[in-house]
């Protein structure tokens, strides 16, 4: 008798009354792009600043721009900024030091080609661009080459810092 009644039960409950619950419904969906900056360098490197060869008398000024290195893209509209250190021999200001001996050579950095801007040591400048996809640091040297030096390679590491 007990199984007669749950038979019953399940063929009440297994009819056309059952209650069917909803088959489509909508599905939330959503990104979120959050600013910023992509820095690939190549070598490990931001650039370089080669002043060139010249002869251990000559007495001239020499200006360059940072070349290669380095592939900054951005979001558009973000700020950028970057700190540039005082290099490896900075004793009142930033120099180049021969690789086999002492003697040092002073030179400068600016933030245009002009040289009207300086690039003080670990000051924060903003790094200016037109181009989101193509940023470049702007990072110029100065040398006044004294004609007094031993011969050798005169050379120094900077350290730079981006912010974005």
């Amino acid at each position: 008798m007990a199984w007669s009644r749950v038979l019953l039960l399940a063929l009440l409950f297994s009819g056309s009354g059952v209650a069917h619950a909803a088959t489509t419904a909508a599905v939330q969906v959503s990104a979120s792009i959050v600013a910023g900056c992509v820095v690939t360098s190549t070598g490990g490197l931001y650039g370089t600043l080669s002043f060139g060869t010249y002869s251990a008398l000559t007495t001239t000024a020499v200006s360059v721009a940072l070349a290669g290195g380095v592939t900054l893209q951005c979001t558009p509209g973000v700020s950028v900024s970057m700190v540039v250190d005082g290099g490896l021999y900075n004793a009142s200001g930033r120099h180049l030091k021969v690789g086999s001996g002492t003697a040092q050579i002073a030179y400068q950095l600016f933030q245009d080609a002009a040289h009207s801007q300086s690039l003080g040591i670990a000051q924060s400048v903003n790094v200016p661009y037109t181009n989101a996809n193509a940023i470049s640091l702007p990072i110029f040297g100065y040398v006044l080459l004294p004609g007094n030096q031993p011969a050798g390679t005169y050379s120094d590491t900077l350290q730079v810092q981006l912010s974005y």
